[in-house]
């Protein structure tokens, strides 16, 4: 995440990378895992299905999982860390969860055929993170309740938002690279990636500093007020934005990379014609936008006080997805208004047929199924299925992923996701287009 509205940016280091003999042995004998995995053929083949999902041409609905509860999933030491050097952990956590989901649960996952060294880049950020109060259930869970303490109550808090800065910091970088380069050297090609697919997301940011209550009363009672703040969001995205293009720290993300909260970006739609994983401009990539909070609200005041304020952010993308885990199923003709919209987020609570009747085969549905059936003291199969092929049979004829997500537990019995993975691919390979 670019941004994580709980915590301040850190300085970004630059140490050489000192790893002793074992270390790299650990990571040179993952690396050699994930080059024999990303050379089997079905990465190409679930790449093409992705493509032609994103470009309206959907053989078949696809599969993803994501969010992944990783403090309960260790199974006979699979995810179990074996270097000490801070950077090498992170990335040997990388390479592990990698290998897993592809033992357990793949669904349409798919693994690149060279390792990514992400550039070092640094953003101010927005000068302001959430105040809270938390409550845990389970301390090795990073999913916790929050209460938010007001920060924004008047006109002159909103200049506690700042305009971001960015920096790349070439030096550490190039570390980074010099040392991927030698652990993979013979077995896959390392590559510089920069800054891929941005998860914009104004409201879910400004409802932590301001409060829930407060933001919706002022709605009604402050809306010029309300105007200000998105505003002032929006040109803080977009000033970040401007940075990014000209430094050319942007990477295309027509790719396996995450699209919004949904699945991956392949596409024929967003060409990179210089194959450069460098330098490639907005227009060739994906953006996204959502605003959670208002799901209850009306159609009228969402489009007033969320999408008609995202337009100068959104019409600066090939192609957009809007939406996160709300149900929209109710909002397809005002999200219609979005350039380049190509992919609508809808939950396990909307009302499928009408979702279907509405965005017919003109955009993906971006299903969300309910996580909570992990959480029961018993494990139901025959819950997820049946959930799974009620919107299929009802979405016949339209274009749709099934993005697992926001599990927050699977009762520490990772089985239960390996099954529902196989249970999600059963149905979606059934429901292919004859």
């Amino acid at each position: 995440m670019l941004h994580d509205p709980s915590h301040r940016p850190q300085p970004i280091t630059t140490a050489a990378i000192n790893l002793n003999p074992a270390e790299k042995e650990v990571l040179r004998g993952l690396v050699t895992e994930i080059a024999q995995v990303a050379a089997l053929p079905a990465h190409k083949e679930k790449a093409e299905l992705w493509s032609k999902l994103n470009d309206l041409e959907s053989e078949r609905p696809m599969v993803w999982i994501n969010e992944i509860p990783w403090h309960e999933m260790n199974v006979n030491d699979e995810l179990t860390l074996r270097t000490e050097h801070p950077w090498a952990r992170e990335w040997e956590t990388t390479l592990l969860q990698t290998l897993y989901q592809w033992r357990h649960l793949p669904a349409d996952m798919v693994v690149s055929d060279y390792i990514e060294c992400p550039l070092a880049i640094h953003s101010t950020d927005f000068g302001i993170i959430e105040d809270v109060d938390l409550a845990k259930t389970d301390d090795a869970n990073n999913i916790v309740s929050r209460h938010f303490k007001i920060q924004i109550r008047d006109w002159e808090d909103l200049e506690k938002i700042q305009m971001p800065k960015i920096t790349h910091v070439a030096s550490v970088t190039d570390e980074r690279f010099r040392v991927m380069s030698e652990i993979c050297k013979d077995l896959m090609p390392v590559r510089k990636v920069g800054q891929t697919h941005i998860w914009y997301t104004p409201w879910d940011f400004l409802i932590r500093w301001w409060g829930v209550e407060e933001a919706m009363f002022d709605l009604v009672d402050r809306p010029e007020f309300v105007h200000a703040a998105v505003d002032r969001m929006v040109a803080a995205w977009n000033t970040e934005l401007d940075q990014f293009v000209a430094q050319n720290l942007l990477s295309p993300d027509g790719n396996n990379t995450r699209i919004g909260s949904g699945g991956y970006g392949y596409s024929k739609n967003l060409p990179n014609p210089t194959g450069e994983f460098l330098g490639a401009q907005p227009q060739q990539m994906w953006g996204c936008s959502n605003a959670q909070i208002f799901s209850e609200v009306s159609k009228d005041m969402h489009w007033e006080f969320a999408v008609k304020h995202d337009f100068p952010w959104l019409s600066r993308w090939g192609m957009n997805y809007y939406g996160c885990c709300e149900p929209l199923d109710n909002k397809v003709d005002m999200l219609a208004k979005i350039p380049n919209l190509r992919k609508i987020s809808m939950n396990y609570q909307i009302n499928t047929e009408r979702a279907a009747h509405n965005v017919t085969n003109k955009y993906v549905i971006s299903y969300k199924p309910n996580p909570a059936v992990f959480a029961y003291d018993k494990w139901h199969p025959e819950e997820a299925r049946r959930e799974l092929r009620g919107l299929l049979e009802r979405g016949r004829g339209c274009h749709v992923e099934i993005i697992m997500k926001d599990i927050s537990t699977v009762r520490y019995d990772p089985q239960r996701l390996w099954e529902w993975s196989r249970i999600a691919m059963e149905e979606a390979e059934s429901f292919a287009r004859k």
